[in-house]
């Protein structure tokens, strides 16, 4: 073989083993676009690509009831109405005017108003008395009325006075006994006569509380209301 022959045939084989490259190669580049590890990446130019990450989900937003504040019972328990409490019941929007009715829950809880109408008024918010009462007059008694409940500034304490520690109007938030409302004065001295500790109602009316028998009883821990008084009254020193 001359040596122009062999320098032919070796230029050959190269071309040979260059196209076989080029079709090997080719081959892998379209296998790597099928992978599913692969993908576009966002905003590069079309053909880039790179490894996808997982997917991770984007939190929820925080939504619902218990992250909605109105969602909440807002109802003030001041708000509540009581046996002896002292209300201001205005009547307007009416063809003769009438005048405010101060008047006082009843022990039972109801009131008596215009025309002789009687409402259960205790353990209903003000606004709900409202809409009762109007309920009641319209359309029956007049075409339109305008109704407003509100408490009578005074009715809103109790007060605790004699032998307690810190004795002093307490402004009522919630139910209260007696023995509860002596302790929010305080408590007892060590000269208070436990036995005769005197309870005066807002419409006036006393009992006597033993405390002793009380703290074993709770049944005869009475119960207390805006506007009452708690008396502990000074024990005998001999006895």
């Amino acid at each position: 073989m001359t040596k122009m022959s062999a320098s032919k045939l070796a230029g050959g084989w190269r071309a040979v083993c260059g196209l076989v490259f080029g079709v090997l190669l080719l081959a892998g580049c379209k296998s790597g676009a099928g992978d599913p590890r692969f993908a576009d990446m966002p905003g590069g130019p079309a053909g880039s690509s790179a490894i996808a990450s997982p997917a991770i989900a984007a939190p929820a937003p925080v939504t619902g009831a218990a992250m909605d504040p109105g969602s909440m019972d807002q109802t003030n328990v001041l708000d509540v109405l009581h046996p002896n409490d002292a209300v201001i019941i205005t009547f307007s929007d009416l063809p003769v005017p009438q005048p405010p009715i101060s008047d006082r829950v009843k022990e039972d809880g109801t009131i008596t108003l215009i025309q002789n109408q009687t409402f259960q008024a205790a353990g209903k918010t003000r606004r709900d008395l409202e809409k009762e009462i109007r309920a009641r007059y319209v359309p029956d008694y007049f075409k339109t009325m305008t109704v407003q409940v509100e408490h009578a500034e005074q009715s809103r304490f109790y007060y605790v006075g004699g032998e307690v520690k810190l004795p002093a109007r307490q402004i009522y938030i919630s139910r209260i006994t007696v023995l509860k409302a002596i302790q929010s004065a305080g408590d007892f001295t060590d000269f208070a006569r436990k036995r005769g500790v005197v309870l005066t109602r807002a419409n006036g009316k006393t009992v006597t509380v033993n405390c002793v028998r009380a703290q074993r009883h709770p049944e005869l821990d009475l119960e207390i209301f805006p506007g009452d008084k708690i008396w502990v009254p000074r024990r005998n020193p001999f006895w």
